[in-house]
């Protein structure tokens, strides 16, 4: 079990440096935790129409003060508030407010740079499913947007 997870470790390293060489001056999360649910794949060509996509569900909890740093998709995220208070500011950095109860959807794109916080007391809990191409990370970090 030692010998698959050290080369886990060492497998997520290297694919994951280009990534984290590109963005240098990337804002990461803090405070955040997330939890795989479920996840499964359609395979390219099953649909007419469909690329390759994975959807994974997890559930993500940003703790009081905390945030997911920013960040943007491959493939849309469509996301519920179970509890608490989601702030989340987008590229132009108007920041909407979503309560428990509200749904939010992330279109996919490098333009949609965005980072969700918790401003408030309680921990902030999000039901998300993220479908993004196959293969293709969940999130990709990046640099806070000019006016942030």
């Amino acid at each position: 079990m030692a010998i698959f997870t050290r080369s886990a470790v060492a497998v997520a390293v290297l694919v994951g440096s280009p990534v984290l060489a590109a963005n240098a001056h990337a804002t990461p999360g803090s405070d955040i935790t997330a939890v795989t649910l479920s996840q499964a794949q359609i395979p390219a060509g099953l649909l007419p129409f469909v690329a390759g996509t994975d959807f994974v569900v997890r559930e993500i909890t940003i703790g009081p003060g905390g945030s997911t740093g920013w960040h943007h998709h491959d493939g849309p995220v469509f996301g519920f508030v179970r509890a608490g208070t989601l702030t989340h500011p987008g590229p132009e950095c108007d920041a909407p407010v979503y309560r428990a109860g509200d749904f939010i959807f992330e279109p996919a794109g490098e333009w949609n740079v965005h980072i969700g916080h918790n401003l408030g007391r309680e921990p902030l809990i999000l039901d998300v499913v993220y479908a993004p191409p196959t293969g293709m990370p969940l999130f990709v970090d990046e640099p806070a947007p000019p006016c942030a």
